[in-house]
């Protein structure tokens, strides 16, 4: 007996059935629009709740009720006049955040005499919440659109500083040695060296921009609006239509959902040449 163990011959990558060798440690095939499996189980769930009776109408509206609500929205004209100032507000906040996120954190990141100047405010402005820089905001710029558009660049620059930063800080030392053994000038190893090493933390720092940007305006826009989604939710309040706030919610995350799956798009595209576990 103990000869016919020795004598087995031993199983191989050769040997083992093609299924266990097509067997990953990772989290396997990408899922054909994964993206969207979570919000359809919550509609799902919303709807068979509404339906069922579990959710009081009065409380949250029903999806249907909501669909509807929407049309009538769209109809009037109201939706899409709300939609383009919220978008205008936005779009100009993230510009503006962006690119003060991005030198910020390129002249700290570069250089030590930076840090020391830019980091401490940051990280400060960091702990702070943006919502409670708005009673000062307004003291200092009243309630026009300065000071919406400002709220919202607080709430951007920082997560793009942050993960720029980051990504700068974690360039590998040998592609600097490199660059000096090749004697590059500093236009080309920033070009070359420094923005591509950093790309992947900017990214990562815009989608929490996007979102950032969207949270942002919420809160602007229900403070003294007269234009927005933000204040036709609020109107909505004032006379109690809860499906009209429903709608502004869910315009809220489709539009947070799609800027992020923006961001990620471009993020694929950007650094398709990285083999990850997401690979």
């Amino acid at each position: 007996m103990t000869a016919s163990v020795l004598t087995r011959p031993r199983a191989t990558a050769a040997t083992l059935p093609a299924r266990r060798q097509r067997r990953r440690l990772g989290p396997g095939r990408p899922i054909p629009f994964a993206a969207a499996i979570g919000p359809l189980l919550l509609l799902a769930l919303w709807a068979i709740g509404s339906a069922a009776g579990w959710l009081d109408s009065r409380t949250l509206s029903a999806p249907w009720t909501v669909v509807t609500t929407a049309g009538d929205l769209i109809a009037s004209g109201r939706l899409q006049e709300n939609l383009a100032v919220s978008a205008q507000r936005a779009a100009l906040g993230l510009s503006i955040g962006t690119v003060i996120g991005t030198v910020l954190a390129l002249i700290s990141g570069l250089s030590r005499w930076g840090e020391a100047i830019v980091d401490g405010p940051v990280q400060i402005k960091r702990a702070i919440p943006g919502v409670a820089l708005i009673p000062l905001l307004v003291l200092w710029l009243g309630i026009d659109e300065q000071m919406k558009v400002i709220t919202i660049v607080l709430g951007v620059f920082v997560p793009v500083y942050i993960h720029t930063h980051n990504g700068l800080r974690s360039i590998d030392s040998r592609y600097v040695e490199l660059g000096e053994s090749l004697r590059l000038r500093p236009a080309v190893f920033l070009r070359r060296i420094v923005l591509p090493g950093a790309l992947p933390g900017f990214l990562l720092g815009m989608r929490f921009a996007v979102v950032g940007a969207w949270l942002s305006l919420v809160v602007v826009e229900q403070i003294n609006s007269t234009s927005g989604i933000g204040y036709m939710m609020e109107l909505a309040r004032t006379y109690g239509q809860t499906d009209i706030i429903i709608v502004g919610l869910v315009l809220y995350g489709l539009l947070g959902l799609l800027s992020d799956g923006a961001v990620r798009l471009a993020q694929r595209k950007a650094l398709s040449w990285r083999r990850t576990l997401a690979d």
